[in-house]
């Protein structure tokens, strides 16, 4: 978006605003934890009306919903994940801190496009005012009432606004045939069972050196002055600028992987565990295997293509041949089969057992293995 710093201040406020609220429905449910979504808006409704906090009135009151609704979304996943008796620490929900990066949601009030599309108005008594559309994006292609939530974020290099649409997106594609069982590691990024590899790019560790000054600038400069507020938008446009790079790669893997296959099987890792081995925890994290597979069941969905997630017990051990146990450790990198001499790739290996667990389970969930078939999506662009 292209507007004026008194603007932004604005929406700056807006966004304080809406993390105020967000916390405050956090404590209200910590007070009376028998609480219910519905209470939670009467409660934005009370939080408007308090002569204490006269600004949370500013905030427009679809957006004060929505701000309530992201705590309970919080509050639901944590209710959840105890029902599910997940091991160790259920996703306590946590306030939010009021000066990291952070977004101002509104729903179909509080904002106006104009007539060409090309300019966004904000109606709420914050004044924020008009501000130039900039984007590849044509939202001439859809309807107004296809959009159903706008969001503006703030990043480490400007502010930027996100339309959520109800769409339903396919793409067509040739049915190829093939099949494909995916292995993820650190030496590679994945190992397909057909051998095939993809470099791993680790985009950390090749930014670290420049990450490191920009943080040992940070670290000289006076708390609270000018320069140290430029020292920290500094550092986080770089560590912004990792971040996009790790999506991006991920999201043209996954859609290569998916477009070029008629079946794609991979493992359901659970990283939350694998992240606690301090050797490897930031090597894991650069590697953004869950966003990986995030982009695969989302692209399994827009081509129609089977993605299932089987469990990676025993695919590295398994001998992929006779099917026989062979133990060995992280280091070995071939697998040696002493029932029937079979010898291959360690991680091929696995990548072909990932397969077979993959085609075993197939036939009994369907197309889309996650347990939902439709390709009715919301897409947030900006």
């Amino acid at each position: 978006m292209q507007g004026k710093i008194k603007q932004f201040e604005a929406l700056d406020q807006a966004i304080r605003t809406f993390r105020f609220i967000q916390n405050s429905c956090l404590r209200y449910w910590m007070d009376n934890p028998k609480v219910s979504r519905n209470d939670l808006y009467k409660y934005c409704k009370v939080l408007a009306d308090n002569p204490e906090s006269p600004w949370a009135s500013r905030l427009n009151s679809q957006a004060r919903q929505a701000a309530a609704e992201r705590a309970w979304s919080a509050i639901a996943r944590f209710y959840d994940n105890c029902k599910k008796q997940i091991r160790g620490k259920k996703g306590y929900p946590k306030f939010k801190k009021a000066r990291t990066r952070g977004s101002v949601e509104y729903k179909v009030t509080g904002w106006k496009l104009s007539e060409d599309r090309k300019q966004i108005s904000f109606t709420d008594k914050f004044g924020a005012g008009r501000f130039k559309l900039k984007g590849t994006r044509d939202l001439n292609f859809y309807q107004l009432e296809q959009i159903k939530r706008v969001r503006v974020v703030r990043r480490s290099d400007g502010h930027y606004v996100q339309f959520v649409l109800n769409v339903e997106r396919t793409e067509d594609r040739e049915p190829t045939g093939k099949t494909v069982g995916l292995d993820v590691g650190l030496k590679y990024f994945y190992t397909d069972s057909n051998g095939n590899t993809v470099e791993n790019p680790r985009h950390l560790r090749r930014a670290e050196k420049h990450l490191k000054r920009a943080q040992r600038r940070v670290s000289r400069k006076v708390k609270g002055s000018k320069n140290r507020r430029k020292a920290i938008k500094r550092l986080g446009k770089a560590h912004l600028k990792v971040q996009r790079q790790r999506k991006d790669f991920a999201v043209k893997a996954a859609r290569c992987v998916v477009k070029s296959n008629d079946f794609v099987s991979f493992e359901d890792l659970q990283i939350r565990n694998l992240v606690k081995n301090r050797r490897l925890a930031k090597s894991i994290g650069d590697a953004a295997w869950g966003e990986f597979r995030r982009w695969i069941e989302y692209f399994g969905k827009v081509f129609g293509v089977a993605t299932v997630a089987v469990s990676p017990h025993y695919t590295s051990q398994d001998c992929s041949n006779c099917g026989e146990v062979v133990k060995k450790s992280l280091s070995t990198r071939t697998h040696v089969c002493p029932h029937c001499g079979h010898v291959q790739d360690r991680d091929q290996n696995a990548a072909i057992n990932i397969l077979k667990k993959g085609l075993s389970t197939a036939g009994h969930v369907g197309i889309n293995a996650w347990g939902e078939n439709d390709l009715c999506l919301n897409r947030a662009i900006g």
